[in-house]
């Protein structure tokens, strides 16, 4: 798993690609939450366009860091779901409680 950071204004684009499993989780959770507080950050994007692969491990990534900017009082939001990641988040019940766009954008303007 490979992380690109863009910082837009306020907000933090997180561009995750490859595969976000137990084998990576740890590591992604650390990068983000290093870049939320060294930037103080309260508006991430997750952008999942290039995400090849996804288990619940990526699902307790996305809610952590849901837990930790509404914290901060911020917001969370994630784009380009691909058919893989739709499936967990669908199976999860992700979308009942995260904001969905369909690209980087579409957050950008709306988050």
């Amino acid at each position: 798993m490979f992380l690109k950071f863009n910082k837009v204004d306020d907000k933090l684009v997180v561009t995750l690609v490859g595969e976000l499993d137990h084998h990576s989780a740890e590591e992604v959770r650390v990068k983000i939450d290093d870049r939320i507080e060294r930037d103080n950050i309260k508006k991430v994007i997750m952008d999942f366009k290039e995400v090849t692969f996804m288990d619940s491990s990526g699902i307790g990534v996305v809610i952590g860091r849901l837990k930790k900017i509404k914290n901060r009082d911020g917001k969370v939001c994630i784009t380009n779901i691909n058919k893989r990641v739709d499936k967990v988040f669908t199976l999860s019940g992700l979308y009942k409680i995260i904001t969905v766009y369909n690209n980087v954008n579409e957050a950008l303007a709306n988050i």
